[in-house]
């Protein structure tokens, strides 16, 4: 099975996502920056910042032990055409963090044609762990969405990532979503993978991508502790209810899961297969 991604060079030098967000915005799109930050005080995880703006909401939400967790609420339609919206979640040294979505984000047209930008920054200090598990992305026919995640992680932090794209509500073509992540550990570059799905995008839908399936994701495991040694696994033989794989990336103690589906619900149990087999659960 192949993802459809484009990666990189890996020799690149490392850099905030930029460039689209200068010039995708229109005057009538929403300009937004949520912010989270997590802190550990000794005993357990606290929130000094919690910075709700524009559609996002932010909530503590209850948790045990020593973490902290946070749940994002939409408070209005987004991220429609034009918009330019950003999400900056950082977990200071030995800070322990979950961030998730009350419910799936919908990329809608909205009054203008121009690509809206939709940037998620996630910073892990030492020994830190962040967990980013939000509720899926819907791709709505006419949309145009840039998306993007810029990690930033020390050599003791651990990372779950997971994202998860529906392309097109039922019985619709999906819109243009184009998703780029660019992780860094310990100072290197670690993964920087582009996809693009629906027109014009080309080949997408073909064989050698999605093969017809709507629901595409990935998980990335960094684990300090990760045997990363392993061969690639295959977690399920290509069928029309999808396959995944799960390989380690070279340059770090993490594993990449890509998988492909034909429901929303199919991707989830994927996925949470391939984080069961990562922790050797």
């Amino acid at each position: 099975m192949s993802s459809g991604a484009q990666p990189a060079a890996t020799g690149a030098p490392f850099a905030p996502a930029a460039g689209i967000e200068e010039t995708c915005g229109h005057p009538d799109g929403v300009r937004a920056t949520a912010r989270i930050r997590a802190t550990y005080n000794g005993r357990v995880t606290t929130l000094p910042q919690l910075r709700s703006d524009g559609p996002f909401h932010l909530r503590r939400m209850p948790t045990s032990g020593k973490a902290a967790r946070v749940g994002i609420i939409g408070a209005m339609s987004a991220p429609l055409g034009g918009d330019r919206l950003a999400l900056d979640i950082t977990a200071e040294d030995r800070a322990e963090l979950d961030v998730t979505t009350a419910a799936a984000t919908l990329a809608l047209r909205g009054p203008t044609t121009a690509p809206a930008t939709y940037d998620v920054r996630l910073t892990a200090g030492e020994h830190a762990h962040l967990r980013w598990l939000p509720q899926p992305l819907i791709s709505a026919a006419g949309s145009n969405l840039y998306q993007t995640y810029t990690v930033s992680l020390a050599a003791t932090s651990r990372l779950v990532l997971r994202e998860e794209q529906i392309l097109g509500r039922a019985n619709e073509a999906p819109g243009h979503l184009v998703s780029r992540i660019r992780v860094q550990h310990a100072g290197r570059p670690l993964l920087d993978q582009h996809t693009a799905y629906g027109d014009p995008a080309p080949g997408w839908d073909g064989p050698a991508v999605l093969d017809g399936h709507r629901a595409v994701g990935q998980l990335l495991v960094v684990e300090p502790e990760l045997d990363v040694r392993s061969a690639p696994v295959l977690l399920r033989e290509a069928t029309k209810d999808g396959c995944a794989v799960l390989a380690p990336l070279a340059g770090g103690p993490a594993l990449l899961a890509t998988a492909v589906a034909p429901t929303s619900s199919a991707l989830r149990e994927l996925l949470d297969e391939a984080l069961r087999h990562a922790l050797g659960e």
